[in-house]
């Protein structure tokens, strides 16, 4: 195990220059941490249950990010944008608050189980991204904007058709999406970099929104599942 642990990182310091591999650890430790302030988010939501379903989280959201992109990096005010990091992410726990509440009646562990199953993909996808040619994953751009386009009109559908079909559709194609979206998201990061992009915090974002989504739509087909099978064993 120690050989093989020690095989993937010589190969990960060959296939990957030390400037961009400084860069992705900054961009992992911010990703970390807006993932443990979602967590909180969430966590707060559940036994306070008074701010998720307030428009106000979401403008909340919407006004950190908007902060974020709007604040350039100038090597000075790196806790700033840190701090609007954080304040989008659990603004984003926060909204995560009444999905969370309907899985919990349906099973507790289902929780779990989702956040370790999309950390088991969003590091697989990752590490197939890392470890590939270089910018052999770009390519998907066009595919990511083609498949955004169906979701949009899969959307617009859903809400005057009222179909489960459609929602089911919606639901893993953009599980397909939000894979992708790691692949090229992780391979763009490493692009910028290497033209001379260092903003690690607004690169991070990328990938939380990306992690996000993966845990969203996981959470939604795992309790979909757990409730087909409760609806059956009652029959």
């Amino acid at each position: 195990m120690a050989s093989g642990l020690g095989t993937f990182i010589n190969t990960f310091n060959s296939k990957i220059e030390e400037p961009v591999r400084i860069h992705l650890k900054n961009v992992y430790a911010c990703l970390t941490l807006a993932t443990i302030s979602a967590a909180l988010g969430a966590y707060i939501d559940l036994y306070t249950n008074i701010l998720s379903r307030n428009f106000i989280t979401v403008l909340g959201a919407i006004g950190f990010l908007v902060a974020l992109n709007c604040t350039k990096d100038n090597g000075k005010n790196q806790l700033m944008r840190l701090g609007f990091l954080i304040g989008f992410s659990f603004c984003s726990g926060l909204g995560l608050g009444p999905l969370l509440e309907q899985v919990i009646l349906i099973d507790p562990s289902i929780i779990p189980t989702t956040l370790l199953a999309t950390s088991l993909i969003f590091v697989s996808f990752s590490l197939s991204a890392l470890l590939a040619r270089r910018g052999s994953w770009l390519f998907l751009g066009g595919t990511i904007t083609t498949i955004l386009s169906a979701l949009f009109v899969f959307s617009l559908a859903s809400m005057f058709l009222s179909s489960t079909l459609l929602f089911q559709a919606h639901l893993y194609v953009g599980l397909v999406l939000m894979c992708a979206f790691v692949l090229y998201d992780t391979q763009l990061i490493m692009e910028k970099r290497r033209h001379g992009d260092k903003d690690f915090i607004a690169h991070s974002v990328d990938l939380f929104i990306d992690f996000i989504g993966i845990f969203r739509r996981l959470l939604i087909i795992l309790a979909q599942k757990e409730n087909n099978k409760r609806d059956e064993k009652r029959r």
